[in-house]
């Protein structure tokens, strides 16, 4: 009984979250490389920025390119 009680406390503080918060939270579950960035102006969040980067495969040591 106890457990379901905690998923039910877990989940209603899922759906309480601040708008930024979970706009954050899918920014960085959606990110493989880069950076999520947040701005605070007189304690409020105004701004989140992500920057993806692209990781490219290293050419062969031997190659020609």
């Amino acid at each position: 009984m106890q457990k379901d009680s905690e998923q039910n406390d877990a989940q209603e503080r899922e759906t309480n979250l601040p708008e930024w918060l979970e706009l954050v939270r899918r920014q960085v579950g959606s990110l493989k490389f880069g950076t999520v960035q947040i701005t605070v102006h007189d304690a409020h969040v105004t701004q989140v920025e992500r920057v993806e980067k692209v990781r490219l495969d290293r050419p062969n040591p031997g190659s020609t390119r």
